[in-house]
């Protein structure tokens, strides 16, 4: 009976690992976003686009014209990303394409890009360390949310920021699979474990758009918002459309506008589990998940 008992407590204690959270946000969740008290209005004007906010107001028309910051000095400029600039992306030289390098790639930068546009962000350093949420590991110095400026000075470059536009394609296979651009996960496949252990919030089609484009290869690739939520910052909340470790209801927490459970706090040392913050990556380095290497019941920590 003893046995039994402890047995019941260990299962109960790998299922609660995997069962919808409820996690409750003690911060608004706009969090960095409310842009010292201007809120929504700090990047969305509601009249006369960037000249609204009191931005210069160039290329300020079209698709996106509730947007205000002046993208101006950043449109149409070449970025060389990650690994020495391996990975290049020239950005839209206006907003009026509408494709998802300008709400995806270049609306982001006219507020964080450090090395053209310095001065259209309020704030450059993370939000999450100035109010003492993260943990120690994260060290003392401040965390730069500008980049291209790093602390290196102006002129700074994104060779060490990860890669996102048209050549930072997501690699398919092991039940990952792309069909024009609109990824799926098959049934039973290695990806769908991990998808059940963990899920695929970054990278699932949402009910209304997808979170990631296809270049002319016809290779589905990342931008900013593929894996930041830029409206909600500490929680995120599983759907059908994004089922998190099969729940398709629950509250999960995370941090720096992360596109799914993402939480730097819990330590898995104990567990044995892997941690949201792992998971969250593995998404698009699958080849690096316990899935792809014949570890199929090792439950997420979140």
């Amino acid at each position: 009976m003893k046995k039994l008992f402890i047995l019941a407590v260990i299962v109960l204690a790998v299922t609660a690992m995997g069962m919808a959270q409820n996690y409750s946000p003690t911060t608004d969740v706009l969090g960095a976003h409310q842009n010292n008290g201007r809120g929504c209005a700090g990047c969305h004007a509601p009249h006369s686009g960037s000249r609204g906010a009191g931005q210069a107001g160039t290329n300020d028309s079209g698709t996106y014209a509730l947007w205000g910051q002046d993208v101006g000095p950043i449109a149409g400029k070449t970025l060389a990303f990650g690994d020495n600039g391996k990975y290049v992306e020239v950005l839209p030289s206006t907003i009026t394409s509408g494709t998802i390098e300008v709400g995806g790639i270049l609306l982001c930068l006219s507020c964080h890009d450090g090395n053209y546009t310095q001065t259209n962000m309020m704030a450059k350093s993370s939000y999450e360390q100035r109010l003492g949420l993260l943990p120690a590991a994260y060290g003392t110095q401040p965390i730069p949310t500008l980049l291209g400026a790093d602390g290196a000075g102006a002129n700074g470059n994104y060779t060490n920021d990860h890669p996102v536009g048209a050549n930072a394609t997501i690699s398919v296979g092991s039940g990952l699979v792309s069909t024009n651009g609109v990824l799926t996960v098959t049934a039973g496949s290695q990806y769908a474990q991990f998808v059940a252990n963990y899920g695929w919030p970054a990278l699932a089609p949402g009910k209304y758009s997808s979170p990631t484009g296809i270049n002319s290869a016809n290779k589905p690739f990342v931008v900013c918002t593929t894996c930041h939520n830029q409206h909600v910052m500490n929680v995120y909340a599983a759907s059908a459309n994004s089922p998190i470790a099969g729940a398709t209801t629950g509250y999960y927490q995370t941090f720096f506008f992360v596109n799914g459970p993402y939480n730097p706090t819990v330590n898995t040392l104990t567990t044995g589990g892997a941690a949201s913050t792992t998971q969250f990556c593995r998404q698009c380095h699958f080849g690096e998940s316990n899935e792809a290497n014949n570890a199929t019941g090792i439950k997420t920590v979140f």
